[in-house]
């Protein structure tokens, strides 16, 4: 009767990112090591099914979804509209393909989860540097495919994302043909390539004018925009519009410019990065950036699922989906409106 292989030690230092020697120590209840290390050494073993002689089950194929950025909080993704929309079409797209996707809470709680998920393939959204879950995944060598470039690529990494670039100058060329002249750029918070990629280019853009950035953080809990007084609250530093690239960041700039009596976009142009369809209705229509999850979603289920399969997903590198100003009334200046009335 042929044996059914199982894990090795060595299978189970690689997940668990320790030596043989440790995995044998902790697995034999030998040697010096910390009983934290050989708790989850032993965790990592039971997760990999180590010493386990059953006969193995068809199990169904399945992918995981984790977006591994702001340090692992306890934040709910599926409120910001982008998320909420790549994870339904990410789940509709891994269906097509026959695959089940698993979605992990953005808080990483217990480090062995990683080290034991059984998912066939990951996706991972905005990788950040030194990213724990990327590197629990390298070492199990589990597929992944990353929405938004990883911080440290490594040769054959497949990722896919907007120029980013290209979008941040063309929302200030915007800005710059409909009379700004002192562009504020609201970011800053992750440290996830979109937010680095869209600064750089902000800042690019302003020394080619010969004008000084003026960056403003966000911050998630700033429901009222109080990182906007500083530059609202004189003439001499108010800028003239505003681009914000996070979601809340649109209602952020509104709430604080009608704190100083200033108006959108008589006073003040606005453009968000945003897939939040609230921002095309009420009174005031604001300006938005898509970078179309669903299209973006659909691309990484396809590479990963063909990773998977194959072991390749055609050439590595960036897969690029473009994204779409949506110009409306918060950034154009009031003849425009006038004019098009």
């Amino acid at each position: 009767m042929m044996r059914v292989s199982g894990p090795t030690i060595a299978d189970i230092a690689r997940a668990a990112e320790v030596s043989t020697a440790t995995v044998s120590h902790a697995l034999n209840g030998t040697g010096r090591i910390g009983e934290a290390t050989r708790r989850r050494v032993r965790e990592v073993a039971t997760g990999l099914g180590y010493g386990s002689h059953r006969t193995p089950r068809t199990r169904t194929r399945s992918l995981g979804l984790a977006v591994t950025t702001y340090a692992g909080l306890a934040w709910n993704f599926v409120e910001v509209a982008y998320f909420s929309r790549w994870l339904t079409a990410a789940t509709a797209a891994a269906h097509v393909h026959g695959f089940a996707l698993t979605t992990l809470p953005a808080e990483r709680g217990a480090e062995t989860l990683w080290h034991t998920l059984a998912v066939d393939g990951m996706l991972l959204l905005d990788s950040p540097e030194g990213d724990p879950v990327l590197r629990a995944l390298r070492a199990r060598g589990v597929p992944v495919v990353f929405d938004g470039r990883p911080a440290d690529p490594r040769p054959g990494d497949i990722w896919v994302d907007n120029d980013h670039a290209a979008t941040t100058r063309e929302v200030l060329d915007h800005l710059a043909a409909a009379g700004a002249r002192r562009i504020a750029l609201h970011s800053g918070y992750g440290r996830e390539y979109y937010t680095h990629a869209v600064t750089q280019a902000y800042e690019h853009w302003c020394t080619e004018r010969g004008q000084v950035p003026l960056l403003i953080p966000f911050g998630p809990d700033d429901r009222v925009g109080r990182a906007f007084d500083p530059a609202l609250a004189t003439a001499a530093r108010r800028p003239d519009a505003v681009y914000t690239v996070y979601d809340p960041g649109g209602r952020q700039l509104l709430a604080a410019a009608a704190r100083h009596g200033l108006r959108v976009p008589d006073d003040l142009l606005l453009v968000c990065a945003s897939e939040d369809p609230g921002y095309a209705e009420g009174e005031l229509e604001v300006s938005t950036v898509t970078l179309n999850p669903e299209w973006t979603a659909r691309s990484a289920v396809s590479a990963l699922v063909a990773l998977v399969e194959s072991g390749q997903a055609g050439p590595p590198g960036q897969l690029t989906v473009p994204a779409g100003l949506r110009v409306r009334a918060s950034s154009q200046p009031p003849v425009v409106r006038c004019q098009r009335s």
